[in-house]
């Protein structure tokens, strides 16, 4: 066992006969491997966690693509404090709180124009099912019943509940969960490192991948589709950056025939590429946006859904004692994840940060594609203050070698993400250029240790 672990921990371990560890199924972890030499982070501040050795870690993936504005930001603590001493729980059915309404409010104005109506969820896998049922629904309210396909796009991430494994498109995240939803499909994935390896932004080539949604309408029938969802940026399948003209095309196609777009900026929302959303970033209003993470800057669970308004007025229809919309979760709009989210809004505020990736962007391209020329690099992509470095698989062994950098990484004090054998990185938006240089330098030394 770990020296540093918690001394309670031990105690208990010792009456239940256990390692202290047993009894945690970890998510989205190898668990035997951790549990060997086990990786424990003790507390959190600005730009570093400390682990339970004492030593101090870079945060190159803002924790898990959310703690936007850095860690233990005080007025985000002091508010969730405040709201648990006042009020710790209120019903959301039937029932409200004032800052749910406050919130709501804060987000729209946030978002494209036209997208005044926010639903709260309690994490992104949640605001995509919440996305989707919302699609299926709008079109039956308004007479349009047939239209029930969903159309996700491979190598796509839309969280780990059945909607989102099934309209995604990475094969480890549902290959052992049997034949997902019916009526889904999916458009082709916009990677092409023949024309568009290592770019420096957006690829210049590609639009013409939207056009894959076209021989699916040709397929299916447009009146049987009901949404297309995609992510802005493909963030879990290894940082993918839309070709330029590929959003709008897609955009322009989905109003041709009346489909619905779904945009899922889980990963992308408040502040990531430079603007409030990616929505804005690429000029593409889609109809409903997905978001989540940043939004409390990952200290209370939240997600929620945007949409148009006239999705939502379908909805104000019969009798007004009626539900509209039978949908919803014990947790949504939480107190706290409430007085998180304003806190956290006002945080991105006061520090400008929803826009300063516009003025880091530059100099982050520049320094993660100054690993093009290092061993075993086959790509460097970024966009915004986000990007993913591929690495050349070892044969028969795939993920080996980046999960070997990561652990690297870990020993000289920097915390990066590996999905498959890409690093992605998506650094808090509070970065300062000396720790780009230390988090593109240090990838730089385990990459040249690697075999």
């Amino acid at each position: 066992m770990n020296k540093a672990i918690d001394p309670a921990l031990m105690q208990a371990a010792e009456v239940s006969g256990s390692t202290g560890l047993d009894a945690y199924w970890m998510p989205f972890t190898a668990n035997r491997q951790f549990k060997q030499a086990p990786r424990l982070l003790v507390r959190a501040e600005g730009m570093h966690y400390e682990d339970s050795d004492g030593r101090r870690i870079l945060d190159g993936v803002a924790g898990l693509w959310c703690v936007n504005a850095g860690h233990g930001r005080p007025r985000i603590t002091q508010a969730i404090q405040a709201q648990a001493a006042e009020m710790d729980f209120a019903p959301p059915f039937q029932m409200a709180h004032p800052k749910a309404f406050e919130l709501a409010e804060r987000v729209a104005a946030l978002a494209p124009a036209g997208m005044g109506k926010v639903f709260f969820a309690n994490s992104g896998s949640e605001a995509v099912e919440t996305a989707l049922k919302m699609a299926l629904a709008y079109h039956r309210v308004r007479g349009e019943a047939s239209r029930t396909r969903l159309i996700g796009r491979e190598r796509g991430y839309h969280g780990v509940n059945f909607g989102g494994i099934s309209v995604g498109g990475i094969v480890g995240n549902r290959k052992l969960f049997g034949t997902m939803l019916g009526g889904v499909d999916h458009i082709r994935h916009t990677h092409d490192p023949a024309r568009n390896g290592f770019s420096i932004g957006q690829p210049a080539h590609g639009a013409e991948f939207a056009d894959d949604l076209e021989r699916l309408v040709a397929l299916h029938d447009a009146s049987t589709i009901a949404a297309v969802i995609v992510e802005p940026i493909a963030g879990s399948t290894g940082v993918l950056i839309p070709p330029q003209g590929y959003l709008q095309r897609l955009r322009e196609i989905c109003t041709k025939h009346g489909i619905l777009l779904i945009f899922d900026e889980v990963i992308t929302g408040f502040g990531r590429t430079g603007n409030p959303f990616a929505a804005q970033t690429f000029g593409v209003t889609p109809d409903l946006i997905t978001c989540a993470k940043g939004l409390t800057n990952g200290a209370v669970p939240m997600g929620a859904v945007i949409a148009k308004t006239e999705i939502h007025d379908a909805f104000m229809q019969g009798p007004e004692n009626a539900i509209e919309f039978p949908h919803g979760y014990t947790y949504s709009a939480h107190p706290l994840a409430c007085a998180a989210g304003l806190a956290t809004l006002d945080t991105y505020a006061e520090d400008g940060l929803l826009t300063r990736a516009q003025g880091l962007q530059d100099l982050f391209a520049q320094a993660v594609h100054s690993l093009k020329a290092e061993p075993h690099v086959v790509d460097v992509r970024n966009f915004g203050l986000v990007a993913g470095i591929e690495l050349a698989s070892i044969p028969g062994a795939p993920t080996k070698r980046a999960f070997e950098l990561f652990l690297d990484c870990w020993q000289q004090g920097v915390l990066v993400r590996t999905t498959g054998d890409i690093v992605a990185l998506s650094p808090p938006l509070i970065i300062e250029p000396a720790q780009i240089d230390q988090l593109v330098e240090t990838l730089r030394r385990a990459l040249r240790r690697l075999h």
